[in-house]
Formats: structure tokens, sequence, C-alpha cells
């Protein structure tokens, strides 16, 4: 008995191209899974999310919509378009209102982004801290809050970033614990204890 040989057809994953995938392969592949992700060619499949990282998005959209003016949308889990070979999924962003068109819209530019937040997950947790980041502080993205449990009792704490233009890179401006407090992209209060969180 012979085993049959290996090839790309009796593969059930994408074979990669020779010089990676593209945004335009990550919107037109059939069956990709959910949340699939674009970092430098690489196709980036998400595991299954913590109870955590649901209900800290929920927590921060809420509050980011209290006080959101006119001119900004607050977006969950949309593709953000940084170059041809990088298409993140932020798990919230602050754009422009002008660059949401329909329902069936699939994605942002990076040039409509004005806050992208990254919820730490086990599995991403070195994308969400060192890969991510730089490539949205490249796009030229103002802002950037990574979000993460911390202490004992795995409360949420927010590190919040603003992009200096000269280096091109981030700048932590805060850390919360309690409350989210700040002037950017525009003037942000939100509870963020963990009492808060499991109100939800």
């Amino acid at each position: 008995m012979t085993a049959e040989p290996f090839t790309a057809h009796s593969s059930r994953w994408p074979v990669p191209p020779q010089d990676g995938y593209t945004v335009d392969d990550l919107f037109t592949l059939p069956d990709l899974p959910p949340h699939t992700e674009l970092l430098d060619g690489s196709l980036v499949f998400v595991s299954p999310q913590r109870r955590f990282h649901a209900k800290m998005i929920d927590l921060l959209m809420n509050g980011l919509r209290a006080t959101i003016p006119a001119g900004q949308k607050a977006e969950r889990e949309m593709t953000v378009v940084l170059d041809q070979r990088n298409g993140p999924e932020p798990d919230v962003s602050v754009v422009r209102a002008d660059a949401v068109t329909d329902l069936e819209q699939t994605r942002f530019q990076a040039a409509d982004v004005l806050l992208a937040v990254a919820v730490v997950s086990p599995d991403s947790e070195a994308r969400d801290r060192d890969a991510k980041p730089q490539k949205y502080a490249a796009a030229g993205i103002p802002n950037f809050w990574l979000v993460d449990m911390a202490g004992t009792d795995n409360h949420p704490v927010v590190r919040v970033y603003e992009l200096d233009p000269v280096s091109r890179a981030y700048a932590l401006t805060g850390i919360h614990h309690d409350r989210l407090k700040t002037g950017v992209p525009f003037p942000i209060d939100i509870d963020i204890t963990r009492e808060a969180l499991e109100e939800l």
C-alpha cells in the first residue's frame, strides 16, 4: 500500500501565491473564515475569542457612540486596507462618516481611519502589540488603543497612543484602568471598570 502523493489539490487550505496574497485576494478568495486578516501578504485566521473580547468591544462601541460627533462613525471588526499586502481588522475603528457608503461595505482605507483599537487575545498578542501598531502608524492612522486585562481580577486596561508625525511612530499618552478619558479623536469618557464590563 502506498500513500497518495500530496498535491495542492488535496489540501483544503489555500496555497499562497509566490509573492503572497494581496487585499484583492482577501476579498475574492472563496470560503475564508470570518475575520480573516492579511498581514505582509499572509492570511491570518482568527481563533475563537474569549468572552472578554466581545464584551470589551461592546463596552467601547457603546461609549464611543454616546459622544461621537457628526462627521465620524464608530465601526466594529471591519478590514482596514493599509496597502496591497496588508488588510488587518481592528476590533473597533473610528472613521470619517463620508467613508461609510452602505450596508454592503467590507473595508475602509487607512486614510479614512482616525482611531484603530486592538483588544488583545491570547492568539493575537504579538500581532496586536507589535506588528499592527507599527503598520497602523506607518499608514498614518493618528490614534491607536491597545486593550487588555490586568491585575488579579482581570479588569480592563486601555493604553492610548497618539501618532508622532515626525517619527511616524506611536507615543503612549495614557494608561487607563477605571475611566477612559481622552480628548482625541474627540472628547471621550467611558467607564471601563470590570463592573461596567459585567453589566453588559
